[in-house]
């Protein structure tokens, strides 16, 4: 696929007036091709990384997760706001997924640090 048509692809993804001008078909392949592009890009960009670079890598993926947690809460809050329904226990079940993730993964990166760490003897 030539570097144009991915732009246009991504431009119209992006606008969702001139997204929404096709039919459900179309724009469902659109946003899966580009799910599908950003799934390939993250694998090749992981891939690429050295070793001693995992543990920032794991760090900055915390941080994100952290942001994500904010805006489960966030999105949980205004669901809740409009009264009580399956959108409360949603978003109740993101902010839970999002802690755990966000938990584990401070976890393992303390004992990824904790391995470069001198031992006591």
């Amino acid at each position: 696929m030539p570097l144009a048509q991915i732009a246009i692809l991504l431009a119209d993804v992006a606008a969702p007036d001139a997204a929404t001008t096709g039919d459900a078909a179309a724009k469902f392949i659109r946003l899966l091709t580009v799910f599908l592009l950003a799934m390939w890009v993250g694998f090749e960009v992981i891939m690429k990384v050295p070793q001693r670079l995992h543990t920032p890598l794991t760090s900055g993926s915390n941080a994100i997760s952290g942001i994500t947690a904010v805006g489960a809460i966030i999105v949980a809050a205004s669901v809740a706001a409009s009264g009580f329904s399956f959108g409360n226990w949603l978003g109740l079940f993101a902010v839970v997924l999002a802690m755990i993730n966000v938990a584990g993964g401070f976890v393992v990166t303390h004992r990824m640090l904790a391995m470069f760490n001198p031992k006591k003897k």
